[in-house]
């Protein structure tokens, strides 16, 4: 997924969502991680693991527009957990 949305930074083919956020800017990006971050936390207080799957889907996928935006790569993050995890690499 990381590397469609990468894709879909450098073609920004018409009609992609992904490209409507990436021409949008970072401000829009933002904005819809912090919606799909309270509507996580709502999944989770409700209890439906359908729903929570769900959410958390929508959650990662704009964090992984986040990163492709910011130029953050997964190996960025995988050093910190590692590192975190008392593995540093």
């Amino acid at each position: 997924l990381y590397e469609l949305i990468t894709d879909r930074r450098k073609k920004r083919p018409e009609g992609s969502y992904t490209t409507y956020l990436f021409n949008s800017g970072l401000d829009k990006i933002l904005k819809k991680v912090g919606e799909e971050t309270a509507e996580t936390i709502i999944a989770a207080k409700n209890g439906s693991r359908k729903e929570m799957s769900a959410e958390l889907s929508d959650l990662f996928y704009h964090l992984l527009v986040l990163m492709v935006e910011s130029d953050l790569k997964l190996a960025d993050v995988h050093q910190v957990l590692r590192a975190r995890a008392g593995k540093a690499t």
